[in-house]
């Protein structure tokens, strides 16, 4: 790599087998790169939207038309491609849900700067009016919000309905009123504020029956089993203890040898070694607890203990489940043993192991203040499961967003064309070429209709000049896309409802990535010895496309 100087003679300031990619060369890679992966899940948007199906090296298959889930489970090497992967990762782990729309709005936002760059605009301009018109469209998106509280039941089930529709369509509207009745369970007032910890809800997954036949648990389920056969399988009034230590003799840490020259003295050890176990069990015991759930392993003997105290105990609980059960029975968490009290002990009305598709898992339910729930998931296929899995993951994220920002937004594409059409409004008022770049953000933000059209089989372009007529006039603000009877409809009355924070937070995020690949004019791929040179294009090693 190389620059000359007055002598023009050539300047190496990079390593051998470095290669380099400037200007607009490196821009239009960047670009096609981003727009190849929105291009990979545009398909998938809305309720009509197609499914994506990933092999990975193992075999292992994916059957998902969840953005996030796609992305991450693509081969995407370039480093262009994982920053989506990121944004669509921030965007579900802030809101849950819009993963796919996010991708596909920096896609479009870089494929209109491709054509302002051809007409030898700055990328500085283009950055600026994009800027310009993230914060106006987060404005107006404001305007065009409703107020919402978890006291509107209906409005949070259009909320979860929308966000699940098109993923486990099947089922939805029943999936709908356990999603919200698991969030009112779980939630609690602060300040005057509506507070949901997401962490706080489980979802377990058992196959057999159909989507229908899931059930909300006002406890927690533990997929585990009585660890004994001689212990009772049910338990009223269950005083629960919750152990983080093993029900078992403790090794010497270093290598240790006991020599036995007599069968007294190997007696004497057994002897002790079951004393020392007793003594456990009578210690669980005289705290009153009638279950326990242990998070490491329980001996064999001590299994024997317990069973003839009559008490309920199951192993190697996961710790996530130990925090579920303390938050839900009020139990506390002990580590030793010797420390376990009366006042650590949570109750449940009842404790009982029932067979779920012809396995065990125990039921935890009738706590007196449940603030954990447990969604069991149930259905013909671990695909349909774990695709239903995610759709609630969605519409939990959807409907706690939606809550704790109090407002919401017609779907359907239809507050996309409405702050459209205010946005290029927006642009006269600007003037300059930054117009320009508004007036491109504008048009990627019809994106969003426009694949809704073309999944419901309408033709995009009569469906765009269509949108963009009827919200010329006021009464127009809510109409959008009704993909299941093609045609233009008021969506606010069909009750497709998303949260504001889905959409705000795609914007900012989608802005904030087409702004940092903007700024890009150099890439520069560091070599090593032995590792292969550039191949044609520009690219380095690694760094040339995708695999899905």
């Amino acid at each position: 790599m190389a620059q000359t100087d007055n002598m023009n003679q050539q300047v190496v300031f990079l390593s051998d087998g470095s290669k380099r990619t400037r200007g607009r060369d490196a821009q239009r890679i960047n670009i096609l790169i981003a727009k190849a992966v929105a291009n990979a899940v545009k398909s998938t948007l809305g309720p009509k939207g197609m499914d994506k199906m990933i092999v990975d090296d193992l075999g292992d298959v994916t059957v998902s038309n969840d953005g996030a889930t796609i992305l991450g489970e693509m081969s995407i090497d370039h480093p262009i491609g994982k920053m989506l992967v990121e944004v669509a990762k921030t965007q579900d782990n802030e809101v849950g849900d819009g993963t796919t729309t996010v991708v596909v709005l920096a896609g479009g936002l870089l494929g209109k700067a491709e054509k302002l760059l051809d007409d030898d605009i700055h990328s500085s301009i283009i950055i600026n009016g994009y800027r310009m018109a993230a914060k106006k469209a987060k404005e107006f998106y404001q305007d065009l919000a409703d107020p919402v509280s978890i006291k509107d039941e209906k409005v949070l089930k259009n909320i979860a309905v929308t966000s699940m529709t098109g993923k486990a369509a099947e089922a939805s509207m029943e999936l709908a009123d356990l999603v919200v009745e698991a969030i009112k369970t779980v939630s609690e007032e602060d300040n005057g504020k509506t507070i949901v910890e997401r962490d706080k809800i489980k979802i377990e997954k058992k196959g057999g029956a159909g989507l229908t036949d899931s059930e909300l648990i006002k406890g927690v389920v533990i997929d585990k089993e009585v660890v004994n056969e001689g212990m009772p399988k049910k338990m009223k009034n269950a005083k629960i203890a919750l152990i983080d230590s093993a029900l078992e003799i403790k090794e010497t840490e270093t290598d240790a040898k006991i020599q036995i020259t007599s069968p007294d003295q190997l007696q004497a050890f057994l002897d002790q070694e079951e004393s020392m176990l007793k003594d456990m069990v009578d210690k669980i015991k005289a705290s009153g607890a009638n279950v326990v759930f242990c998070q490491k392993g329980i001996d064999d003997l001590a299994q024997h203990f317990l069973a003839k105290e009559n008490i309920l105990a199951a192993r190697r609980v996961k710790k996530s489940d130990m925090g579920l059960l303390a938050k839900s029975t009020g139990a506390k968490i002990v580590t030793r043993i010797n420390d376990l009290s009366k006042t650590d002990l949570g109750f449940a009305e009842n404790v009982n192991s029932r067979k779920v598709s012809n396995e065990d898992m125990i039921f935890v339910e009738g706590c007196k203040n449940p603030k954990a729930v447990t969604l069991l998931v149930r259905g013909g296929s671990d695909h349909v499961m774990d695709e239903a899995e995610r759709a609630l993951n969605d519409a939990f994220g959807a409907v706690i967003s939606a809550i704790k920002i109090g407002k919401v937004v017609a779907g359907g594409g239809s507050s996309e064309i409405e702050v459209a059409v205010r946005l290029r409004e927006y642009a006269k008022s600007i003037g300059g070429r930054e117009q320009l770049a508004i007036d491109a953000f504008a048009e990627t933000l019809e994106i969003i209709p426009r694949t809704l059209a073309e999944t419901a089989g309408m033709d995009p372009i009569d469906t765009l000049v269509s949108l963009r007529s009827k919200h010329a006039k006021p009464e127009g603000k809510y109409i959008g896309v009704d993909v299941y009877k093609s045609k233009l409809t008021d969506l606010k009355e069909l009750k497709v409802i998303e949260p504001l924070s889905v959409k705000t937070q795609a914007i900012i995020s989608a802005a904030e990535v087409t702004e940092m690949i903007l700024r890009i004019d150099d890439i520069i791929a560091g070599s090593s010895k032995g590792s292969a040179q550039m191949p044609p294009g520009g690219m380095p090693p690694g760094m040339g496309g995708m695999d899905y």
